[in-house]
């Protein structure tokens, strides 16, 4: 089977956990990122270039402007736009996703028996596209011509051979295709070399200037322009007071009326006057809401005793509960781990 990659675009965060967990029940797919409004969508699938995209296109919160229209904005900016699998509980807006040429349209719930037949589709696709030109079906002034046919049953012998050649001969100048070829491989060859020459140039260039700006003093510490997206950053403002909080030293959030505490994986607590459910709208995995009065980081779970319904928070004795609301996403965080480095004993 062909291996895809491909990105999750939903304004609902617990939505993608859900598809996530049924995308990850197949082992040649690949999932890179998500987003939950448009601008980030256009930025995510054109940083990461995935097969395909699970895009939601009715979304709850309307903020978020996931529609179609993602789709066009897409075709500026790519020449091959990556295959889009609709997923939403709106089924009334399937006739108009197909005008925009999607895939699929999967409706939430989605089920492993209609992702594997859109997967299935998709590598049969690929399979027809990678045998559609043929050679011999292309005269020199690229018009087509028909095929030197061969009778049933008819037995090949030199003579037949010789004929056939021959035929083929007047349809394609076959030394005229392989001067051509060889002369697109040689151009290819020198493009490559003269690449080459250019970067090797320009690494020289960028190590001797950042040679002479450490000599001189110049800078203080060098960053590579590959590095990975910065971390997330939370300021907590109050009255002039600019609080700064990593968003990975963060083991969980929890409600307080209309307040939120906020817990470190130092044991600090920071109060921060926005409510629970404004945080659940601006952090995303690996943040999951797990009770009406808690946010998940799922990187700080030790345990999860579904028996009791609680959730351990790692190098403490802090247990969590949360409420049969918020099961299925216990569910996607038990998925989550298990898909990653991980032997079950």
């Amino acid at each position: 089977m062909n291996n895809f990659t491909y990105v999750i675009i939903d304004d609902d965060y617990n939505n993608v956990l859900k598809t996530k967990q049924i995308a990850d029940s197949f082992q040649n797919l690949t999932f890179l990122a998500s987003a939950t409004n448009y601008d980030d969508a256009i930025d995510c699938i054109l940083e990461h270039n995935p097969s395909f995209i699970f895009l939601e296109i009715d979304p709850s919160d309307k903020e978020s402007n996931l529609s179609l229209h993602l789709i066009n904005e897409l075709h500026r900016y790519l020449s091959v736009v990556p295959k889009v699998f609709v997923t939403t509980k709106n089924d009334a807006l399937s006739l108009q996703a197909f005008k925009y040429g999607v895939f699929d349209y999967l409706l939430f719930p989605i089920e492993i028996k209609e992702l594997r037949k859109s997967i299935f589709r998709l590598e049969k696709e690929l399979g027809v596209n990678h045998s559609t030109v043929r050679t011999s079906n292309i005269n020199p002034n690229n018009t087509l011509v028909s095929q030197p046919t061969i009778a049933p049953n008819t037995t090949l012998n030199s003579e037949n051979n010789n004929e056939i050649f021959q035929e083929i001969n007047t349809i394609v100048d076959i030394p005229e295709v392989i001067n051509v070829v060889n002369q697109d491989i040689e151009d290819e060859v020198e493009q490559e070399n003269e690449s080459k020459e250019v970067i090797t140039e320009l690494d020289n260039e960028t190590v001797s200037e950042t040679v002479r700006a450490i000599e001189n003093n110049e800078v203080t510490f060098i960053q590579s322009d590959n590095q990975k997206e910065k971390p997330l950053i939370i300021c907590v403002k109050s009255y002039g007071d600019y609080r700064y909080i990593d968003a990975k030293d963060i083991c969980y959030l929890q409600a307080d009326n209309n307040s939120t505490d906020i817990h470190l994986n130092t044991g600090e607590m920071i109060t921060a006057f926005k409510t629970l459910k404004h945080f659940e709208g601006v952090l995303k995995y690996p943040f999951v809401r797990i009770h009406n009065s808690y946010i998940l980081n799922i990187e700080y779970v030790s345990r999860i005793h579904t028996g009791n319904a609680v959730c351990h928070i790692k190098n403490t004795t802090t247990k969590l509960p949360f409420s049969k609301s918020y099961k299925e996403n216990i569910d996607a965080i038990i998925s989550t781990i298990a898909s990653g480095n991980y032997i079950e004993i």
